[in-house]
């Protein structure tokens, strides 16, 4: 079992970090930047190219039905609920075979709505809030205990 970060726009690291240490899952951070995480012997950082979606793809890549990815890029969740992985967004939402259809289509939709009105016209996502990291926590943690129980 392992934890995947798209860390570059990752607002719970530091959440991430501390469920790590609580239930002893190694996690993978992936970025296309360097910046600092603790040096843990569960936690390891890799540092792709800057090149489109190379980040996406190292995780994507990795990606099965022993693994927990962390991202709100909905493409990247999409290859990899595809893969088998349990996949939530920083803000708790779990993304799921039943789901990822309907987000990916809203995503399509919002892009096309932004190209042709413009981005001023078009709110992005709500601000992040306690709850939602709250909401974060409980969903890494459930997702987590599940997978050690082999469900």
């Amino acid at each position: 079992m392992q934890i995947f970060v798209d860390a570059d726009a990752c607002p719970v690291k530091d959440e991430i970090y501390k469920v790590v240490y609580r239930l002893e899952v190694p996690v993978v951070i992936v970025s296309n930047s360097h910046f600092r995480v603790p040096q843990h012997p569960l936690v390891s950082r890799v540092v792709v190219s800057d090149a489109f979606d190379a980040a996406d793809d190292y995780i994507a890549e990795r990606a099965s039905e022993k693994t927990v990815v962390i991202t709100s890029d909905i493409l990247l969740a999409d290859r990899c609920v595809k893969a088998g992985s349990v996949v939530i967004a920083s803000n708790g939402k779990p993304f799921t075979a039943d789901s990822i259809g309907a987000a990916v289509a809203t995503r399509a939709i919002m892009a096309d709505l932004r190209a042709g009105m413009g981005t001023e016209n078009i709110g992005g996502p709500p601000p992040f809030t306690k709850a939602d990291r709250s909401k974060f926590l409980s969903s890494l943690d459930e997702a987590l205990m599940r997978l050690k129980r082999g469900a």
